[in-house]
């Protein structure tokens, strides 16, 4: 059975330098797992990444939103990969909050 994870991460960075900081992360992501993924791509529209990836023979979607004081990720897993969906969730929340840390209002 397939799954659904929703992330939301606050920051104070504003959008454009949010942005430019997950991007960034992304890239790295994708360049550190390349051997454990079949394919990974991203594409942005305005302030909308749709995230693709595919491993294990499986294909997980995401959307990745961000707004002027918080990102919210929403991932799509199928069923193999859905049994993983406690350790992607704490993944996916960990990154986002280490690459907006900076920027979250304590």
């Amino acid at each position: 059975m397939a799954n659904t994870i929703t992330v939301t991460v606050p920051h104070n960075l504003g959008v454009e330098a949010a942005k430019k900081r997950l991007a960034g992360r992304i890239e790295t992501l994708q360049r550190e797992y390349v051997d454990k993924l079949a394919h990974s791509e991203v594409s942005w529209t305005g302030d909308v990444a749709a995230i693709r990836v595919t491993a294990l023979g499986q294909t997980a979607t995401a959307q990745m939103t961000v707004l002027p004081d918080a990102v919210r990720i929403e991932a799509h897993l199928p069923w193999l990969l859905a049994a993983l969906s406690g350790k992607l969730q704490g993944f996916i929340s960990q990154n986002a909050n280490d690459v907006l840390r900076i920027g979250v209002k304590k």
